[in-house]
């Protein structure tokens, strides 16, 4: 399992990682949208703002929660139509050893 990014702001302040937590389980609560969905649309989230390892990370969350390498790539494709072949660049970084 890759380095929780995060480790250095939770080893000193914890309670702010609390707040991070909590904010996560809001936005991706268990109900509602299928969690592959919910990681698709936050994989064009990140790739629309330039965020290659978070685009690699969701991805390989995604593929494990059941979602195709088709899938994503209609996700970069919708991204591109909406924000722009930046998109499709940072994407392509991020998937090179994914998919």
């Amino acid at each position: 399992m890759p380095e929780d990014p995060l480790q250095i702001i939770a080893d000193n302040d914890p309670e702010f990682v609390k707040l991070l937590d909590d904010t996560l389980h809001n936005a991706f609560p268990e109900n509602g949208i299928p969690y592959k969905y919910k990681l698709l649309m936050a994989l064009s989230l990140d790739a629309s703002k330039g965020t290659v390892n978070g685009v690699r990370s969701l991805a390989l969350q995604a593929l494990d929660a059941g979602a195709t390498k088709e899938e994503i790539m209609q996700t970069i494709r919708i991204t591109q139509y909406i924000c722009g072949i930046g998109s499709v660049y940072v994407a392509a970084n991020a998937l090179k050893d994914v998919l």
